[in-house]
């Protein structure tokens, strides 16, 4: 009688095993990968933000305006209103770009109107350079605050 139960928990053990695989390979993603929201864009924390600067491969850009400061390794400065004019600063649509501002609000206005301009791989940092600092983090006063 047991072997009889250990072979029926086996099989359900495996029908959920296979069905869940199947789930997983249906969407895309494998554990650890992010997936875009509902605007097309990748929401990221700052933990997410300081583990992609190690080894960085994307172009990082600060879109608040007035200037109040930035993460360490920003790459551009382009005002969030601005950010559709300015396309010709930024890589290829393909190549990520990580926006950022002071709280998330640009920043979420410029991440979804780079992906209406049809860039495929936009990141913004979810509580902006207000959630880097309050982690503890370090951030860069290099222009004036004028």
């Amino acid at each position: 009688m047991r072997r009889v139960r250990w072979r029926w928990w086996t099989s359900v053990l495996v029908v959920l095993l296979v069905g869940l695989t199947a789930c997983a390979s249906q969407s895309g993603q494998t554990a650890g990968e992010v997936s875009k929201n509902a605007a097309g864009y990748v929401d990221i924390t700052v933990d997410q933000l300081a583990s992609m600067l190690e080894n960085k491969d994307f172009v990082l850009v600060n879109v608040h305006i007035p200037y109040e400061g930035e993460i360490p390794n920003t790459d551009l400065f382009i005002p969030f209103n601005e950010i559709a004019n300015n396309v010709d600063k930024l890589p290829d649509k393909n190549a990520r770009i990580v926006l950022y501002c002071r709280s998330g609000r640009m920043s979420t206005i410029a991440a979804q109107t780079l992906v209406s301009l049809g860039y495929t791989n936009v990141f913004e940092l979810d509580g902006g350079f207000n959630a880097w600092q309050a982690s503890g983090r370090e951030l860069l006063f290099k222009q004036s605050k004028s």
